[in-house]
């Protein structure tokens, strides 16, 4: 599977260093300047569009990589940063800021963002398939 993300992000300018935190069935929609920070951890069966930065912050309450659960989609654009804890289910729409916690089953709009609950924020998402 390493070999596939990594001919992947040459192709299409990734910034993916390492894939030990990354769960099972991550999916590149329209893979181009994604960036994911190496200490991050992404749950199983995300999507990812393209232009989207998974980051750290360095100082401050919050300090840290995101912590992404299952079944999350995040859209074109957005940026997710900090020690926060994304939960299962949620979907962050095109060019949202997340750098707060968010609850499973729920919607991020905006920068900055705001959340709304939403069960099955990503049902339509699940049939993309890899690479």
């Amino acid at each position: 599977m390493r070999w596939k993300y990594a001919r992947i992000g040459e192709r299409y300018n990734l910034e993916i260093s390492s894939f030990d935190n990354i769960g099972q069935n991550l999916v590149f929609a329209h893979p181009s300047g994604i960036t994911i920070n190496p200490r991050a951890v992404i749950g199983n069966n995300c999507v990812i569009f393209k232009n989207v930065t998974i980051g750290s912050v360095r100082s401050g309450k919050r300090e840290g990589v995101p912590i992404i659960g299952d079944d999350c989609v995040i859209g074109t654009g957005a940026f997710v940063c900090g020690g926060i804890s994304i939960g299962n289910n949620v979907l962050i729409a095109a060019n949202s800021f997340v750098d707060f916690d968010v609850p499973p089953h729920s919607l991020v709009l905006g920068n900055p963002g705001v959340i709304y609950h939403k069960e099955n924020a990503t049902v339509d998402y699940s049939e993309i398939e890899g690479f």
